[in-house]
């Protein structure tokens, strides 16, 4: 089960990735939701086949970190037994589905995601970033999270299909919307998307059939740490979480997990003390992105994290720290990022990782040094 080390796509359970720390495992929970006794599972196959460390990921995803090739099929082993991993890798594939975090058993959101769900096999195969936003509550969550195909609360009440880059979308219901998604990513590929990599980036005008002049909703407030109508959130710096804390956690309490595209998970119904690792209060670190950094990714040559959170208590707007020029922490721009090259950073403002810099060949006290001053 060797010969999978490549760089550049997004990986997954059956198609993990290598980093400085081991292979990189994805899993994508059904509906962004485990139940204790799935984190439970979860966490002991963390803990037993890999290095035991847990990243959330900005698409609402868990990164089991540090498996070896050994271990890796019996995780995926476990992991399918818990109902997380799809025993059918091309499924498994297409599983990109983020879905607004406070859906409930029956609304438009989980009916519409359910049932994409079960018509995966009815995709194309797509690039491997391409993902699907189902974001059909009261209001819109998900505006600035990745996803190339959303459905989203409408302005007017109503439903609508929209391709990320447009600024509006066609009306759907509830019954048709997966149709119109389907059909929406085959011509995605069939116009030649795949070159370009993300709809944003693909510049052919949409079918008439797929235009329309209805709107999103306005956006809900940015969800925040503390408590919550379904339970409690809490905050994980830079999305870190160690098995051994988050299985303690969950079995002393024996609820129920939902996870968010924003380094925050909800505990469904409980309002306990938060484990080591995570924040029932709002701070500056959880709004600083940073990516794993070197050594635990071999494309990155800088240490990122810890640059990151002193950065996090001296300055103002956003920030994000990056490895290496592919920004994988943060897709979009920030007020200020640091790009890792060559063992020092490059300094651009208003970019995203691996723009054009202010400043270049900076040491992290060098970095500080001008942040602190912003």
């Amino acid at each position: 089960m060797s010969g999978f080390v490549v760089k550049g796509w997004c990986p997954d359970a059956w198609r993990p990735m290598m980093a400085g720390d081991g292979l990189l495992v994805r899993v994508r929970p059904p509906l962004g939701r485990l139940t204790a006794e799935q984190v439970a599972g979860l966490c002991e196959a963390a803990i037993r086949h890999g290095n035991g460390q847990i990243d959330l990921t900005v698409r609402a995803n868990l990164q089991l970190r540090g498996a070896t090739e050994q271990g890796w099929p019996l995780m995926v082993e476990e992991l399918q037994a818990l109902g997380l991993v799809d025993p059918d890798p091309v499924r498994e594939g297409r599983g990109a589905i983020l879905i607004n975090p406070d859906w409930r058993a029956g609304d438009d959101s989980h009916a519409i995601a359910l049932a994409l769900r079960e018509r995966l096999a009815e995709l194309p195969d797509l690039p491997g970033k391409v993902g699907f936003a189902i974001d059909a509550g009261g209001v819109p969550m998900l505006a600035q999270a990745s996803a190339d195909f959303r459905v989203e609360r409408a302005a007017d009440g109503g439903l609508l299909l929209r391709a990320e880059g447009r600024q509006s979308g066609m009306a759907v219901s509830r019954e048709d919307a997966v149709d119109a998604m389907i059909r929406l990513a085959h011509w995605f590929v069939e116009s030649g998307g795949p070159a370009a990599g993300r709809m944003a980036r693909h510049a052919v005008p949409l079918p008439d059939w797929a235009t329309g002049a209805m709107v999103p909703a306005r956006a809900a407030a940015p969800l925040r740490p503390g408590s919550h109508p379904m339970g409690t959130v809490h905050g994980l710096p830079f999305g870190r979480i160690e098995a051994a804390a988050l299985a303690g956690y969950v079995g002393a309490r024996g609820c129920a997990v939902r996870l968010t595209p924003w380094r925050l998970l909800i505990a469904e119904g409980v309002a306990p003390e938060p484990a080591p690792g995570m924040m029932q209060e709002d701070a500056p670190i959880l709004h600083v992105d940073a990516c794993v950094g070197a050594p635990a990714c071999p494309q990155a040559s800088v240490e990122t994290r810890d640059l990151a959170a002193r950065l996090a208590t001296v300055m103002q707007g956003s920030l994000h720290v990056s490895g290496c020029a592919k920004g994988c922490a943060r897709a979009r721009a920030a007020d200020w990022v640091l790009t890792g090259r060559e063992g020092a950073f490059d300094l651009a403002r208003n970019a995203r990782a691996g723009a054009a810099p202010l400043h270049t060949g900076l040491t992290p006290e060098r970095a500080v040094a001008l942040l602190g001053a912003c």
